[in-house]
């Protein structure tokens, strides 16, 4: 393995009895020192991709190499921290009290407990009981427990999951204070605008496969055409009149507005054919290609809210 790479998989597959296929044949290259991101629904394959590379599950087929080892031995687990689902401690232990006795199996200092605890902003509250803690804070000390052997390589399985729009910020600036120590960070969520404004690059993964890798500028230039997002009234009108304009490809109905797709060069000749049929239009805006626009037209998914599509566009010309 070269020594660019932190992780390779190379058709990693596992199967569980009864004919569930959790992963399938699925290729991953994480370069050393880049935060990466590894999005997808809820039960995509995530979870079961990051235990397979630390070693609590062992895979049907396939090879995988971390830090150029094996998964599971004690050479990858002393350089590795893994968070992975729910951080789980002593609800009647303090926070401190709870790192002190994860290093003791660890291996780590009493300097080095204190040292995580700083770096994720747990100092004030560290001899506080770890019941008493809110959701970001008991992120925050699982956060803490996968830094205490100063890893290589750090594993993130979903830090954002159940927080609060306030926790998820301050998770998203101790995310990129983490990679800014020259770490590697492999890093799972399906919460897509957080993973683009962290990752260096991304792989999109659908029912055990990837089905992308690249930077979040790379998918989202594979997304065909452009669009604009259209708020108007009345709503279905709007929408009568986009289906039968030519020059559009696809109108997804979100709540309060559309979601057009069509060529930019269109676009002025779409609010006048809107405007026309009597139609009010109050907002008319390009949208750019984000992660989560590339996500959607690399799976097929629309994103929660997005109630209806025209998917019979094609008939309903």
């Amino acid at each position: 393995m070269s020594d660019e790479l932190a992780i390779r998989t190379v058709n990693l597959t596992k199967a569980y009895p009864g004919g569930v296929l959790a992963v399938s044949d699925l290729n991953l290259t994480v370069r050393r020192g880049e935060v990466f991101g590894f999005v997808g629904r809820n039960g995509a394959g995530k979870t079961t991709t990051m235990r397979m590379l630390v070693g609590l599950v062992r895979p049907t087929a396939g090879t995988i190499q971390v830090l150029g080892h094996p998964p599971g031995t004690p050479h990858v687990l002393s350089r590795v921290g893994v968070l992975i689902e729910a951080p789980t401690f002593y609800p009647h232990l303090t926070g401190l009290d709870n790192l002190l006795l994860v290093a003791r199996y660890a291996g780590a200092s009493a300097a080095a407990v204190h040292r995580v605890l700083a770096e994720v902003g747990l100092t004030e509250r560290m001899r506080s009981r770890f019941r008493t803690y809110s959701m970001g804070m008991k992120q925050r000390l699982g956060v803490a427990a996968a830094l205490l052997k100063d890893p290589d390589l750090l594993i993130l399985d979903e830090p954002t999951n159940g927080l609060d729009p306030a926790g998820v910020a301050d998770m998203r600036e101790l995310l990129r204070k983490i990679a800014r120590g020259g770490r590697t960070v492999l890093l799972s969520s399906h919460v897509l605008g957080e993973v683009e404004q962290i990752c260096d690059r991304v792989a999109v993964i659908d029912s055990g496969r990837v089905v992308a890798e690249g930077t979040p500028e790379e998918l989202g230039s594979r997304i065909r055409g452009g669009g604009v997002v259209v708020v108007a009234e009345p709503i279905d009108r709007t929408m009568a009149c986009l289906l039968e304009h030519p020059a559009v490809h696809s109108v997804h109905r979100e709540p309060g507005r559309l979601r057009v797709t069509v060529d930019p060069e269109h676009i002025p000749e779409l609010n006048r054919h809107l405007v026309a049929a009597g139609v009010d239009v109050r907002e008319l805006r390009p949208f750019g290609h984000s992660l989560e626009d590339a996500f959607l037209e690399l799976t097929g998914h629309r994103a929660a809210g997005s109630a209806e599509s025209s998917s019979a566009l094609e008939g309903a010309r």
